[in-house]
């Protein structure tokens, strides 16, 4: 375990980035893999794994990227709260702005969001999870980015906790995809490929996120909440009203404060 320990951490942090991301969006393709045996899941258990997703997302915004973006500030040019404030709507307003953009269809709604297309409802499942997948791969990038930053409060274990649990929240969400598209209609292996297909700008994002901060060290206090901002908006905007629309409102919510508690643990245990 040392060996593997210390085999990662001589790793350039846009490699570490890129293997984290690569960790998440294998996860969303083992939740996407359901789908080879299961025609359909249980929607309690459903609103379950959307809850548990949402308090993931919400603990990793405040304890891995929020509150390391205001103990940056402290000292700088400008009040502490303005880098995170600054970041934090930036990152909201983004993904707002992609949002009435981008055509997409969430989970349980019956009409797309976005301009119109033509697309069909299978792709528009799968552009909503992409969606919110950029943020996700952001924040594990830009936590590697900080850790060679050489930034005090920033270990590589934190950086590991936040990519361990993207990951694990990225399981329903795999599921969340490929089951809706095959009781579309779709092949067991079609639905799969989409389903994974969602996690694969995670990559991208996570690559991008640790190149730019390297690369300009000053802005990591925005990028850090600029991601906590998207995520919450991911958190309000979808996961949260689609994990109480099936009348298991007391389950989803459990399933939130489980996400969060297991969230929470493992930045304060491995960061």
């Amino acid at each position: 375990m040392e060996q593997i320990t210390s085999w990662f951490s001589d790793l350039s942090p846009v490699m570490q980035a890129l293997l984290g991301t690569l960790f998440t969006w294998g996860v969303t393709a083992l939740g996407a893999g359901l789908v080879l045996f299961f025609r359909t899941i249980n929607r309690k258990i459903l609103d379950g794994m959307l809850g548990f997703a949402a308090g993931v997302m919400i603990a990793a915004s405040y304890w891995s990227l929020l509150a390391p973006a205001i103990e940056l500030s402290e000292g700088g040019p400008v009040p502490v709260w303005v880098p995170a404030l600054v970041g934090f709507l930036g990152g909201g307003i983004f993904l707002r702005l992609v949002d009435a953009f981008l055509p997409h269809m969430h989970l349980f709604a019956k009409e797309p969001e976005g301009l119109t297309t033509s697309w069909r409802r299978s792709i528009l499942l799968v552009t909503a999870i992409t969606l919110h997948n950029i943020p996700e791969g952001l924040a594990v990038g830009v936590a590697f980015g900080a850790v060679a930053a050489g930034y005090e409060g920033f270990s590589l274990g934190a950086a590991v906790a936040l990519a361990i649990g993207i990951g694990i929240q990225n399981f329903p969400e795999g599921a969340s995809v490929s089951v809706p598209l095959r009781r579309e209609g779709l092949t067991r292996w079609k639905s799969f490929w989409y389903g994974q297909l969602s996690g694969m700008v995670e990559p991208v994002a996570g690559v991008l996120g640790a190149t730019a901060v390297v690369l300009c060290k000053p802005i990591l206090p925005y990028a850090l909440a600029f991601a906590a901002g998207a995520m919450i908006f991911v958190v309000i905007e979808e996961l949260i009203p689609e994990s109480q629309q099936g009348g298991h409102t007391d389950f989803a919510t459990m399933g939130g404060m489980g996400g969060f508690a297991v969230m929470m643990t493992l930045d304060v245990a491995l960061g």
